[in-house]
């Protein structure tokens, strides 16, 4: 004869094995890598001392259009501290060339900004980034061409063309080579 305590551990096993085990939760795939992978260490540095060289270059050939004495413009030159003022003047002046020499070449001084910035520096890879360094160093510019320049003036809208220049530079292809050159650094996650 079996005890009821015999009974009741028989019972209780038997329960245990016949229990439904819950299904193991399917575990979510790792997400994927989005991040491209940067270059190889040796053309990680060939492309960064190649950018210095060319912003080196890009700062001589700056100097030399914004910086030179045009004494020959002294009576044409005045000061622009209103946006979009020298931009309507360039619009209604009746040659297109002037105008199209004028904003063209403005914004074309932006552009190495745009693609050199976030190749040179990882800190400086992002759009705002990029746009404030622009805004700052043609500022400076700007403001040494209107202080001391002969034949030179400040003009603001000179500082939003060259600005946007290095916003389509850095569009076009300032991104890209600065993610080909530094690694994106992981975002620490959050508690909570």
């Amino acid at each position: 004869m079996t005890t009821m305590a015999e009974r009741l551990r028989h019972a209780t096993r038997t329960r245990r094995r016949t229990a439904k085990r819950p299904a193991p939760t399917p575990q979510a795939p790792a997400p994927r890598d989005l991040t491209p992978h940067p270059l190889p260490l040796p053309l990680r540095i060939l492309a960064m001392l190649l950018a210095f060289v060319a912003m080196v270059a890009f700062a001589a050939v700056l100097a030399r259009l914004t910086l030179e004495p045009s004494p020959a413009s002294v009576s044409l030159t005045h000061s622009n501290l209103h946006p979009g003022r020298s931009l309507r003047a360039y619009a209604e002046q009746p040659g297109l060339r002037d105008a199209v020499k004028q904003i063209g070449g403005n914004v074309l001084l932006g552009v190495p900004f745009g693609v050199l910035l976030p190749v040179l520096s990882p800190g400086t890879r992002h759009l705002l980034r990029v746009l404030l360094v622009t805004a700052l160093v043609m500022l400076a510019v700007e403001l040494v061409q209107g202080a001391l320049i002969t034949g030179r003036a400040f003009d603001i809208d000179d500082v939003i063309l060259n600005t946007t220049g290095a916003l389509i530079g850095h569009l076009l292809l300032g991104r890209r080579m600065g993610r080909a050159v530094h690694a994106r650094r992981p975002r620490p996650k959050r508690a909570g």
